[in-house]
């Protein structure tokens, strides 16, 4: 078989550089799009959309072309309108084909389908992507039909036809033109525009986010300007009949206010939300093309290892309605290459999934960061693995030189998520012990001492300049108790809502500390057997303290990694390649395995010497009284171990909601501060540690429930991963272990959050010369400045349920005109005249006597709890009341 030859539309394709690139299939042939032009796709064609970028940099409309640092990270999409003819269709998937041979056959390939595009083809698009659709006519019979691009088949006319177009999304906006001007075709959780040329109607759905108003701003701006003029008019959900003369009857000539009837947003389909898959749904199939006829077998389910691929192979792994991989080992054949998507798809139709789920093929080492989640032990080609102990310490230890102090972590915030350290531990700290149900102080004598059978909460203060942070830490031993662990939970909440919210909470379980964690205790950290009993433990439990004698495994070369634990006092439990520490009444022994480091044998000196006298005792040199006092001699763990490196997995954002009584997370590709919306729960997952951030206005609910959302994270986790450390953080708090994840973080970023009357002075800024149409607020005199609702989301009883802004006690306020007549048989201004005639408001009244209004008064929160903690003021938090 020839080479084939290279399409002259690919020489545009720059060396030792990064590209983004988009080409429409036009007469069969590829034709390279304008760069005002990306974003905005027609129905009715075929796409072939390439980037290249450095591995773990954004791609995208944004990014400058620049030569790379190191070798770049390459994906190729093919992107089918739901009108493409089939050979348009057929162009474009046979020049992703070329396009890969061109590039040496290591790029990831991606089939994408109108409305079901994936999250990295979407995260190109910033500002939105852009569905078009294009009034053509074909030759033959004269009939209009939907489609794009001339072909030889069709033919563009100039007419111009109304068209209303749907804005959706909270991060990658999508505009996309509907097939008929209908209200039937809206909900009011989206925005919508109506397009007449001479008036571009912006209707604002009551429940649309910002990003969509804005978004949708600067879409009827396009517009205006690609029909050299015109008038925009926004107009809010409700607020049609406010249309004056020309505009009105343009409006009702398409969308007649008599026919208004829209869908809610809570029926109507979620903003690009996808559920996570269990691990063991997962399934992997290998391929065969035997005589032409594709062959698959399965070869197991979930979880997927990395040794379960074969490079002599392609494998197809199957995730369901979240879309498949076919992965084509480097030794597989060229035409396993080629055929590897027409494979997949023949599979989806076996397997009678959606013709539109997301498909990508992938070769051996050239596996994308969402791919390699999918595996348990995800390895890559360069990881080496090497000899060494069983216990790796941490990844700060290979930064010891490192300066950990708060300035420079807050200054190099990348350092400090590397680390995981935001100081070097030497703060302000308090601990306290729970036992029935209630904070026991721990006296300072013993701080770093835990018992495996209860748990603790440590609140730790630091400077940061001049603003004081903290962070909780609650500690859950193995043995502990489920009500001890509800418990612990419980008083960190309390103890953070003391501290008026801005302490980040640290979900620590026994064995998987975070690094800062053991800092704050300087290298003397020790968990004994033994602890409180519990109600769980039966009638006859006992309370079970230190023991006189005990031996202890110390693990650590720093004061930021070193932690003990006790394990039984007899010698089958040594090990050589660690220390130990066995503590008499007489006399401690600090006993260093031949397989322990020079540091590591001075960190467990350092700890024998705060137990009393020691005495040095290495590995072969033994006296008697040594092993008298373990029981006698015994064969024990001597041999080195092989240590595996632990990978390295790229941080993943994900938008997290259970809002349907089902955990879905939304992941978002090439994410940055922005991403970080102030209604929503995030989870960042570092692989090492988990992250919930919680937005100022984010569902009070979801904000309660985050970290069963993250256990349950962690329980559909196709790695199978657990009890890893969690960490809450709330808005504006951010410590920098956090936002080194981000890049570039800008502090001030929040400092100015956005009202309804913001978005309102935002949204003419966006379309300039627009016309403002907005429900205005009859409570506060201002002509837009609170947002309505409809009255099913008003008479919800449960004020926690309610909208952020909505107070429970003046519900009316948060009325459109129209529905406040409805509820009480006038309009505001007249009640307003009321109010001023007589001194009370009789709104109020009405919104407070169950006799009369709509739905029963909701009281604010008022728990009447009474804490048995009694909190004393340390003069080091001095913002403690």
């Amino acid at each position: 078989m020839g080479e084939l030859m290279r399409d002259p539309a690919f020489n545009i394709v720059p060396k030792n550089s990064t590209f983004f690139i988009i080409w429409r299939v036009e007469n069969l042939e590829l034709v390279a799009l304008k760069r005002e032009d990306y974003g905005k796709f027609h129905r009715g064609d075929s796409y072939l959309v390439l980037g290249g970028t450095e591995y773990g940099k954004p791609a995208g409309m944004e990014d400058i072309p620049h030569p790379p640092r190191g070798r770049l990270d390459i994906h190729i999409h093919f992107w089918l309108g739901s009108e493409t003819s089939t050979d348009e269709a057929g162009v474009a998937a046979i020049k992703c084909v070329e396009l890969d041979n061109m590039l040496g056959g290591g790029p990831v390939q991606h089939r994408e389908a109108e409305g079901s595009e994936s999250k990295r083809f979407l995260s190109y698009f910033k500002n939105g992507m852009r569905r078009v659709v294009m009034e053509v006519i074909e030759l033959c019979p004269s009939r209009l039909l939907r489609g794009g691009v001339a072909t030889g088949f069709r033919k563009v006319t100039d007419d111009f036809q109304p068209s209303l177009y749907h804005v959706k999304g909270k991060r990658s906006t999508v505009v996309k033109e509907l097939h008929k001007i209908e209200w039937e075709a809206m909900n009011d959780g989206d925005v919508y525009i109506l397009d007449t040329r001479s008036i571009i109607y912006v209707w604002v759905g009551r429940n649309s986010n910002n990003i969509e108003k804005l978004q949708a701003a600067k879409f009827a701006s396009t517009l205006k300007q690609e029909h050299g003029g015109g008038t925009i008019v926004m107009v809010e959900d409700g607020q049609e009949a406010a249309l004056q003369d020309r505009e009105r009857l343009a409006f009702e000539e398409l969308l007649p206010l008599n026919n208004k009837q829209v869908t809610p947003a809570s029926e109507a389909p979620k903003d690009e939300t996808v559920a996570r898959r269990i691990s063991h749904e997962l399934k992997l199939f290998r391929c065969t093309d035997e005589s032409g006829t594709l062959k698959v077998a399965e070869v197991k389910n979930g979880p997927l290892l990395h040794a379960d691929l074969n490079t002599n192979d392609s494998f197809i792994i199957d995730n369901g309605q979240d879309g498949i991989w076919v992965w084509v080992g480097k030794k597989a054949t060229q035409k396993e290459r080629e055929e590897a998507l027409r494979n997949a798809q023949g599979f989806i139709t076996k397997k009678g999934y959606p013709p539109h789920t997301q498909v990508s093929r992938i070769v051996q080492h050239g596996e994308p960061p969402e791919f390699k989640t999918l595996f348990k032990d995800w390895r890559d080609k360069d990881q080496t693995i090497g000899f060494g102990r069983q216990f790796s310490t941490s990844k700060i230890a290979t930064t010891v030189q490192t300066k950990f102090d708060a300035v420079t972590l807050h200054m190099r915030p990348e350092l400090a998520a590397k680390t995981q350290m935001v100081d070097d531990g030497k703060g302000q700290k308090e601990v306290w012990r729970i036992k029935n149900f209630n904070l026991i102080p721990v006296p300072e004598n013993q701080y770093g001492e835990f018992f495996m059978g209860d748990c603790y909460i440590v609140l730790y203060a630091y400077l940061e300049g001049a603003a004081e942070r903290y962070i909780l830490y609650y500690w859950i031993g193995d043995h502990a108790s489920k009500d001890e662990a509800g418990t612990a939970a419980l008083k960190a909440v309390e103890l953070d809502d003391r501290l008026e919210g801005r302490a980040v909470q640290v979900r620590t379980v026994q064995g998987k500390e975070p690094p800062h964690f053991m800092a704050v205790f300087g290298g003397k950290m020790v968990i004994f057997e033994g602890g409180f009993a519990s109600s769980f433990d039966g009638s006859g439990a006992r309370d079970q303290g230190r023991k006189s004698s005990y031996m202890l495994q110390v693990r650590g070369s720093t004061n930021h990694n070193t932690k003990a634990i006790e394990v039984d006092m007899r010698a089958g439990c040594l090990n050589s390649n660690d220390c130990f520490v066995v503590a008499t009444p007489q006399l401690t022994y600090v006993w260093c395995g031949k397989g322990s480091t020079g540091d590591e044998r001075e960190m467990a000196k350092s700890l024998g010497a705060s137990k009393g006298e020691t005495l040095m005792v290495s590995e072969g040199l033994e006296k008697e009284d040594f092993w008298h006092v373990l029981g006698g001699k015994a064969k024990y763990a001597s041999s080195s171990r092989l240590r595996e490196e632990e990978p390295t997995h790229p941080p993943r954002l994900f938008q997290c909601s259970n809002a349907s009584g089902v955990f879905k997370a939304e992941e978002l590709i090439n994410f940055s501060q922005a991403d970080l919306m102030d209604d929503d729960v995030m989870l960042l997952d570092s692989w090492d540690t988990i992250f919930l951030w919680a937005g100022c206005h984010a569902n009070k609910v979801e904000q309660r429930s985050a970290e069963a959302m993250a256990i349950e994270y962690l329980r559909t986790d196709p790695a199978g991963r657990k009890d890893i450390p969690i960490i809450k953080i709330k808005q504006g708090f951010e410590p920098p272990n956090f936002t080194g994840f981000f890049g570039v973080w800008d502090n001030d970023l929040w400092n100015d959050n956005m009202t309804y009357a913001d978005i309102c002075e935002r949204l003419e800024e966006a379309a300039p010369g627009a016309t403002v149409l907005v429900t205005s607020s009859f409570s506060s005199g201002s002509s837009k400045g609170k947002r309505t609702y409809p009255i099913a989301i008003l008479k919800v009883k449960d004020a926690e349920k309610l909208p952020p802004e909505v107070d429970p006690k003046n519900k009316e306020d948060f009325l459109s005109e129209g529905d406040f007549k409805t509820v009480f048989g006038c309009c505001p201004r007249e009640y307003l005249t009321d109010f001023d005639a007589r001194g009370t408001s009789h709104v109020s009244k009405i919104m407070t006597d169950s006799s009369r209004t709509p739905w029963s008064h909701v009281p604010s929160n008022d728990t009447n709890y009474s804490s048995d903690l009694h909190w004393q003021r340390p003069e080091h938090f001095c913002t403690f009341t």
